[in-house]
């Protein structure tokens, strides 16, 4: 049998090798699930439902093996950032799950390198340690780490939740939605006073409280006009990421504490345009517009 400092030699070059290939494999199948995502959106527009549930099922598992693989990425760091605490042969009780997490999911995965990794931690805790492992004997293997690697159909419910995902992302209107129109705001009338008040103390159509001047159409054209690039105004030092997309989180929502943050009417205008928000237009467009002022 190999020293152990020769085996934990082995097994960090191991684990970094797998770290590696986790990452890469997460990059391609990302790229492939964007493409059959735009698949999806495509059938879902077609109208072509049926089809789309069952091929939305590669997605959904695509992305539970990719959530897998990101799991047991931070258990490889995990152990390479603590390997000292690997020298005994004795596994130390901080690292059990990561190690048997990695020894349970590592035949079920295509990652050649964490079978190398899997070898090596079997020859330094010995055969017992590995087969309970894979057994799950103590429950010490992560639940997510087992439920992730069964082989269960997905939900309908899932299914559903990705299929409206989906369809939002590309912009198609599924499952179809009528169009309600807001009734116009009313108030109700503050005094209370019938005389008066020549509705008879209905409610009726509320009022600017400010009247604006009217503009010329100059000034319209003006207003129109786009600032020249690097007159962008203040912007906000802070930037939010939207949560990504998850089988365990379907519809990801952006939240301050308890509330739901909620973008505005300008920011959902600005994301339906084909072109960046603040886009400057061309010179010629602009000596258009102001030749067309100076006619006024």
């Amino acid at each position: 049998m190999a020293p152990a400092t020769s085996i934990l030699t082995k097994l960090k070059v191991q684990l970094k090798l797998a770290i590696a290939r986790l990452r890469n494999v997460q990059q391609r199948d990302e790229q492939i699930g964007k493409t059959q995502q735009r698949a999806m959106a495509q059938l879902l527009e077609a109208g072509k439902i049926d089809s789309a549930t069952i091929r939305v099922e590669n997605i959904i598992r695509s992305d539970i093996t990719t959530e897998l693989h990101e799991m047991l990425e931070l258990y490889c760091e995990l152990l390479l950032a603590r390997a000292g605490l690997m020298e005994s042969s004795v596994c130390d009780p901080g690292l059990e799950e990561a190690i048997k997490s990695i020894i349970y999911a590592a035949p079920k995965t295509e990652i050649k390198e964490l079978a190398a990794v899997r070898q090596l931690l079997g020859e330094k805790y010995g055969k017992e340690f590995v087969l309970a492992a894979m057994e799950n004997t103590d429950g010490k293997v992560n639940a997510k780490v087992v439920k992730k690697l069964s082989v269960e159909p997905p939900r309908a419910e899932l299914v559903q939740g990705y299929l409206e995902e989906i369809a939002r992302a590309y912009g198609v209107d599924w499952p179809k939605r009528e169009k309600v129109t807001p009734p116009p705001e009313l108030v109700d009338d503050l005094d209370g006073d019938d005389e008066d008040d020549p509705s008879g103390g209905q409610k009726v159509l509320a009022e600017p409280l400010t009247t604006e001047r009217k503009l010329s159409k100059g000034e319209h054209e003006l207003n129109r006009a786009t600032p020249p690039q690097g007159f962008a105004g203040p912007r906000s030092p802070v930037t939010v990421t939207p949560p990504r997309r998850t089988t365990d989180n379907i519809h990801p929502k952006v939240t301050l504490g308890s509330v739901e943050l909620k973008p505005n009417k300008k920011m959902e205008q600005a994301a339906s345009k084909k072109e960046p928000d603040g886009a400057v237009p061309d010179i010629s467009d602009l000596e258009k517009r102001f030749a067309a002022l100076k006619k006024r």
